[in-house]
């Protein structure tokens, strides 16, 4: 710590929530970015970023990956990897009929979530599904199921304005980067509306998610101030910065270190650190340095809970098809 810059005011505890960062869907997909550049050679392209993250995708693009918005984009005769967030079922079509050599880097905890609307569907049931529009994961789940078997809901006033009968075929599903409570209160809703409505199996809003937000829950009471380290589009770092101020603590989504303006430790005594599941442990450091040239620091971790949870990779990235 430089301590000729913080010798004159008090000492900053930092409390770290964890589990933070990389979540196993968001692993396996820089793996496999990494893994394509291996077996193709550069150039490999990524339709969207490949999760919500710059520092991560300057790292790919450096390795030589290229980001494109729309498949067009992506010259004939080169590899193409689909996003983490999920892509349209039109998507990987194209591709194929392109003869397109593709990789589908979906977390396998959305893809669970695309063949329940499957199956929810063959069963003849209208799906209300809870996600924030124009989400990448939200434009590639309601891509799924032909147009109009999908109703978005991202409000509990949503749920009030829907005019399907109380009888209605109806089930629910969930974006699985959403905020728990929020997410409760809506299902909540739908279910007084329509007590018929048929849940999925298991919670559709994931592990990580969950407990990167029951961390924040744990540590933000103690402190004056959170700062989460995310991307203002990431879905899961928004909400933890919610979370922090639903108990009542100011808080920052920051991207890096250099984000962090000086005037916010003014009065602040014990500061909340955590990162979304996009968000690499890199970052989380650079920001304790950047903290510790400001004020002498202490820094204390707070485990809620441990995440053992890992994915396969696709079979053309691991020599069995």
């Amino acid at each position: 710590m430089n301590a000729s810059l913080s010798a004159d005011k008090p000492p900053l505890r930092v409390l770290i929530a964890a589990p933070r960062g990389f979540c196993a869907g968001v692993e396996r997909a820089i793996e496999i970015v990494e893994r394509a550049l291996e077996r193709y050679g550069a150039p490999v392209y990524v339709r969207h970023e490949i999760v919500h993250n710059r520092f991560v995708v300057d790292g790919l693009k450096a390795k030589g990956a290229v980001f494109v918005e729309e498949l067009d984009e992506v010259p004939d005769g080169m590899p193409v990897i689909f996003s983490a967030h999920g892509v349209p079922k039109s998507v990987p079509a194209e591709a194929t009929e392109r003869g397109l050599d593709w990789l589908d880097a979906t977390c396998p905890l959305v893809s669970k979530v695309h063949r329940q609307a499957d199956r929810q569907l063959d069963a003849g049931r209208h799906i209300l599904f809870i996600g924030h529009r124009g989400h990448p994961e939200v434009i590639g789940t309601l891509g799924q199921v032909p147009e109009g078997t999908m109703t978005l809901v991202e409000t509990v006033e949503d749920v009030a304005a829907l005019d399907f009968p109380a009888d209605a075929s109806l089930a629910y599903l969930t974006q699985t980067t959403l905020s728990v409570d929020d997410t409760a209160e809506i299902i909540a809703e739908i279910t007084k509306r329509y007590p018929g409505v048929v849940a999925p199996k298991a919670d559709d809003i994931c592990y990580a998610t969950s407990n990167r937000q029951a961390a924040v829950k744990a540590i933000a009471p103690q402190c004056q101030l959170v700062l989460v380290i995310g991307a203002p589009n990431s879905s899961n770092s928004r909400r933890l910065a919610e979370v922090a101020e639903r108990c009542g603590t100011v808080s920052h989504l920051i991207q890096r270190a250099t984000d962090i303006e000086p005037a916010w430790l003014d009065g602040v005594e014990i500061l909340g650190l955590t990162a979304g599941a996009s968000a690499p442990e890199a970052l989380v450091s650079e920001v304790i340095e950047r903290l510790g040239e400001m004020r002498s620091v202490t820094v204390e971790e707070l485990v809620t809970a441990k995440e053992r949870m890992s994915f396969k990779l696709p079979r053309q990235l691991t020599g069995q098809d």
